[in-house]
Formats: structure tokens, sequence, C-alpha cells
């Protein structure tokens, strides 16, 4: 097993991390056991959660993923797990935070309120790795940093990360975080696939050149790399198929960024290089975002502990320059929304 540094911390974490958005609603309490158990037994140290999870975001069962984790962490050692948490993105986001009554910001109250409410949940003294869930448009970057620093000192977190930010974003923050001799942002979690490459202009080059690891959400493009919405028949429990049945406008309009003609023509084509090389689209696309220097750990979800199967074979798969030549032919060929 190959582990990996987040940034200059001291965090080794292993190439795949586990995350959970799915606990607690499409993976109830004993699947979500077995799937821990199953990632934890076959080498995987890193499990990625957030106060929101699980998904689709609803008021009536937010913090029940960490909830989840937090049970499950109490019967292994502690110190063997690495374990990132998120508090939520302010309500000037994409969408509107169903908890503190839609009134979310990234400032010092609704951080430390986050903070101790997670730690509660998730049953442990400290999370390895804080991150912010989304950028906080309005207040101001530096009283962020401020608390998560104080929380640092108090040993409640140990590092910090962000999600979903810009290369000015990350360089602004950390710039504040040099100049007023706070922890910086060691880590950012964006959307990274074979569908969805935008990472790869200049914030890639911000992590490459300052030392930041990426952390890769959604490597299966939202379950579309899988090949199952090119299908007729759509399973009703798929994440896409409830989104669309979701009150919330701006969730159903997610689901034409990741499903559209273009993405689902790509897929069709990244499917059949799959299949030359005798492997699954699924380790295909989970191999290809962990391939990058910057990317310290890809994160992989599963509603079942056998879908997570697929996944693992990734683990220590390093695709050859031959694949990697076809797939980029792919992503020449066919434009779409996703990048």
């Amino acid at each position: 097993m190959e582990y990996r540094y987040i940034g200059k911390t001291g965090l080794r974490v292993s190439p795949i991390c586990l995350g959970t958005m799915t606990f607690g609603s499409s993976a109830n309490k004993k699947e979500a056991f077995k799937i821990m158990d199953k990632a934890y037994e076959n080498g995987i140290n890193f499990f990625d959660t957030a106060e929101l999870y699980p998904v689709p975001p609803k008021a009536s069962w937010a913090g029940e993923t960490e909830k989840i984790v937090g049970e499950w962490l109490r019967t292994k050692q502690r110190d063997s797990i690495i374990i990132a948490s998120k508090v939520a993105g302010a309500a000037n986001g994409w969408f509107i935070p169903p908890i503190r009554h839609g009134l979310t910001a990234i400032d010092r109250f609704h951080i430390k309120k986050a903070v101790e409410e997670s730690l509660k949940r998730l049953q442990t003294e400290y999370i390895d790795l804080y991150q912010v869930h989304w950028p906080d448009q309005i207040v101001p970057i530096d009283e962020a940093l401020e608390v998560f620093n104080e929380l640092v000192k108090e040993g409640k977190i140990r590092y910090i990360g962000t999600s979903n930010d810009t290369a000015y974003g990350l360089t602004k923050a950390n710039e504040v975080a040099n100049c007023k001799g706070y922890k910086r942002f060691e880590s950012i979690q964006n959307n990274f696939s074979l569908l969805n490459r935008r990472f790869l202009d200049s914030i890639a080059e911000v992590c490459k050149k300052e030392h930041i690891s990426l952390l890769p959400y959604s490597p299966m493009a939202g379950g579309v790399l899988s090949g199952k919405y090119n299908s007729e028949y759509i399973d009703s429990e798929c994440r896409f198929a409830s989104y669309m049945a979701n009150e919330n406008p701006r969730v159903r309009e997610q689901v034409k960024r990741f499903v559209n003609d273009e993405t689902l023509e790509s897929t069709k084509l990244y499917i059949k290089i799959a299949k030359k090389y005798d492997l699954s689209p699924v380790t295909l696309a989970i191999a290809w975002s962990k391939q990058f220097d910057f990317v310290a750990s890809t994160i992989v979800g599963a509603r079942k502990s056998k879908q997570l199967e697929e996944s693992l074979l990734a683990m220590d798969l390093i695709l050859d320059d031959e694949i990697l030549k076809e797939c980029d032919k792919v992503h020449q060929k066919i434009l779409y929304p996703m990048g």
C-alpha cells in the first residue's frame, strides 16, 4: 500500500478515501458498517464526511452520517484512521443548507458551533482534516482562518482544507494565512473526473507549486461513468433518479450537468476503452483520477458494500501511457458542459 501525504501535513492517507454521504439515506446503518469495515480491511484509512450529510440534503436527517461514522469509529483504534469532515458553506452558495435554519456562514459562530456538534456526533476528541464545504462569498476569509487556527491550537482539529474553490480563492486564503501566521489550507476537495477536467487549469498549477493536495470527489461523475445511465432502465435508487424527485429545483438542475447527451456519449467510449484493457469502467475512472501528482486521495462512495469491490481494484493500479492517451482522445473529441 502506497500512503500519500496530504499537502505539507503529517497525514498519511490511502490513495482511495471512503466518502460517506450515502450513510443514513440510501445506505442504512447496518450497510454503512459493512461498507466501512470492507474499506478498512482493504487498507483504506481515510474517511470523509460532513455535518450536512447524508444527501440529498434534508433538515430531517442532517448529521445522521456523522452519527453512523462515530458509532463505527468507536469499534476501531482511533489513531489508525484519518477522519475528515466539513462545515456547511454559506447560504449564498448554490443552494441553502438545511441546517441552522438555512442561515449558515463561514464565520466564527457557525464554524465553532459546527465543530462542537461534529465532535459529539463523531464521538471523537479531534478531527484530522476539517474543511470548508464551499466558500463564503460575503464573510472575509480572515475570520474563518483565525477561528480554524484557534481550533488547531485547542487540539479539536489538526489541519484544514477547502472545497469547491477556485485558484483565486485558494491562493487568497493561503496568502492571508501566511501573512497572519495562521494554519493554511492543505487540501482542496473539488469535482474531478474523466467527464470533468476543469481542475486541470490554473488551480492544478497552484496545487503543484504550493504543495496543496487535491482530494477529488465524484471520480465516477456521480455514477455516470459506470454506464448505468446509458441503460434503458435506470434504477430509481440511483442518485440522479432520486435527485430528479427532489423538491429543490437547484438540486434537480444539477442532474443536467452530469447526465446529458455529451456525457453519455463519452461514457460509452470510456467503457469501450475499459473493456479493451480488461478493466471495469469504475476501476478505470477511479484509477485515472488518482494518477496525478497533485492528488493525495480520491474519494469513492457506495450504497452497498459490494459496490466497493471495483473501486478497490483501482487502489494500486497505475494506468500506462497508452490508456491515458486513449482517454485524452475521448475528451478532445467530445465537448460537454462539465468541462
